[in-house]
């Protein structure tokens, strides 16, 4: 369960979500389900899971010319989880660390 969750996302767009919707952002594990996730944040955080959405997203490739030449490379592949929370709790995301 701790190879679950990799780490919370902090972005303009999820703090706006944390504030209006109680929503947070995470980056997990690009095998695990949305069960293992919501039994993983359950466990770790104390709170109850309402709903998850996920995004998968596919790595890039990527292409950078120089005088040496051409270098061809990837973005790493990942999936983030957007949690909801039972109405009336948070997460303290920095207060784990």
């Amino acid at each position: 369960m701790n190879n679950i969750l990799i780490k919370p996302l902090v972005t303009e767009k999820i703090t706006a979500l944390m504030e209006k919707e109680n929503k947070y952002g995470f980056v997990v594990n690009h095998k695990s389900n949305k069960i293992e996730i919501a039994k993983a944040v359950e466990k770790r955080f104390e709170v109850n899971v309402v709903a998850i959405n996920t995004i998968k997203y596919k790595g890039k490739t990527k292409t950078q010319f120089t005088k040496k030449g051409r270098f061809a490379g990837k973005t790493p592949q990942f999936k983030k989880a957007i949690i909801t929370l039972k109405e009336g709790q948070k997460l303290d995301l920095f207060e784990e660390v």
